[in-house]
């Protein structure tokens, strides 16, 4: 199979294509669905397949075939290179930046292989979790529960000598729960995840997890009370900064987006391609996209143009410090790539995309941070969230949420909403804990739609002097 790979680029620079890569994936992959209960429609997949880019008459063009031949591969690079020489170049010529070339291989270990797992086992854990909920004995009539892993090997090629071969399987558990408690519907969708093997899945304790999070919500339906009014200040938990750094950070930092490729699909960001500098926070903000964690969900060495990965900042100490970049996008605005490039499958085109992106640490504990507040809102998870297309106003729904009187928390309540835009927010923490977590989700991007898993998260942060929103 690696001789089609190079096949596809001697056949590109014979043609005369300026520049050319091929990416050979496989990817073997199942997934299993209990509602209520019962389980659902669940299976296998494996699917393999093949990928060329190149750039031809200063026109880049992308095509694939699943269809693994000598001949196929053969047409494939060859209805490519008419695509793209038919293609009269658009205001620019498409360039890439300058990249070292790059030869590697590198595996994520499994203590327990994904691929061994048998069905039953893998459908029992999903029955234990059912169990959990329903032994905390709430009214919980939604119980939506999918249990998913991949293991993909792939090798890129270019025309420039890189060769990557790598291997990273992946678990994941989400789930989607609507509890009826004190005549109210609180739902709660949430994803966990991880590189590796399935020993990821069960080390997290997911039964816990979700019984605690139930017999909680209840509490809270219960006994909370109305938000307050007036201004006041918020302290919030892991979870919601996870969200709030993907969304109004990673998501308008995304350099396609500043350059208007992803308008119709996506979105847009309210950030130019000329605001890095800029203030954009209080000098207690600094955001990190890091690819290199291990065992995160979004982990991975080098990105699919064969770009190395490595720590990124996206706002540091209150200023925007980077975008992220593919190398189009990078050698448009003279800079280099980040190492953002990533396809969802062999047939998907690259794209710049996030991958384990967080809130950096501060120095003190999260009671530390509530303990200063004399009036507010402890807000630790939510039930809803939503953002515009520019990612500039934004909006929370407390799920497990607190009332803090003179430093100490006091009581449940019910629903509050941050309604902020986004440099309100970031201008408005004055500090950060220390308790950071990272959570999983996958990322949407593109057409076709593109899911990428991806970590989120960082500490409990406080934010002053801010106004609740209405439900």
């Amino acid at each position: 199979m690696e001789e089609l790979a190079d096949l596809i680029i001697r056949t590109a620079k014979n043609k005369g294509a300026s520049y050319a890569e091929a990416r050979l994936e496989s990817t073997k992959s199942s997934g299993f669905v209990l509602k209520n209960g019962i389980a659902q429609v669940s299976g296998y997949d494996i699917t393999k397949g093949i990928a060329v880019r190149l750039i031809s008459n200063g026109s880049m063009a992308f095509g694939s075939t699943n269809i693994l031949s000598k001949s196929s591969v053969t047409k494939l690079v060859e209805s490519v290179i008419k695509s793209a020489k038919t293609s009269a170049p658009a205001a620019f010529k498409t360039e890439f930046s300058d990249e070292n070339s790059e030869k590697d291989e590198y595996e994520v270990k499994q203590k327990i292989d994904v691929r061994t797992v048998s069905p039953a086992k893998k459908l029992s854990l999903l029955q234990d979790i059912d169990k959990a909920i329903l032994g905390t004995k709430k009214s919980v009539p939604g119980r939506y529960l999918i249990l998913g892993d991949e293991y993909v090997d792939k090798l890129f090629i270019n025309s420039e000598g890189s060769r990557i071969k790598s291997i990273i399987p992946r678990t994941n558990f989400t789930y989607f729960t609507t509890l009826k408690e004190n005549g109210s519907l609180i739902q709660r969708y949430w994803q966990y995840g991880a590189s590796g093997g399935f020993e990821t899945l069960t080390a997290m304790n997911l039964p816990k997890i979700l019984s605690d999070e139930i017999i909680t919500l209840s509490k809270n339906a219960l006994e909370g009370i109305k938000p307050p009014k007036g201004e006041l200040d918020m302290v919030l938990g892991p979870q919601i900064v996870g969200i709030v750094v993907h969304e109004s950070a990673g998501h308008p930092g995304e350099a396609d987006r500043i350059l208007g490729r992803e308008a119709a699909q996506a979105g847009e960001s309210f950030l130019g391609i000329n605001d890095v500098g800029k203030k954009i926070g209080s000098d207690k903000v600094t955001i990190i996209d890091d690819p290199a964690i291990g065992g995160s969900f979004g982990y991975y060495k080098y990105d699919d143009e064969g770009v190395k990965a490595k720590k990124r900042y996206l706002y540091k100490d209150g200023r925007i410090a980077d975008f992220l970049h593919n190398r189009q996008s990078a050698a448009m605005t003279g800079t280099k790539s980040t190492a953002s490039a990533r396809a969802s499958a062999f047939d998907r085109e690259p794209l710049v995309r996030m991958a384990n992106t967080y809130f950096e640490c501060g120095k003190y504990s999260e009671a530390e941070l509530i303990t200063d507040v004399k009036k507010g809102i402890f807000m630790k998870t939510f039930m809803e969230w939503n953002i515009d297309d520019k990612r500039f106003n934004q909006k929370y729904v407390g799920a497990e949420a607190y009332l803090i009187e003179n430093g100490k928390i006091t009581k449940p309540v019910r629903e509050p909403v941050l309604e902020i835009t986004t440099p309100k927010l970031y201008s408005s923490v004055d500090a950060a804990a220390n308790n950071i977590e990272f959570h999983a989700g996958s990322c949407g991007k593109g057409e076709p739609m593109q899911g990428m898993p991806v970590w989120f998260g960082g500490p409990s942060i406080r934010i002053r002097k801010v106004r609740l929103g209405n439900p």
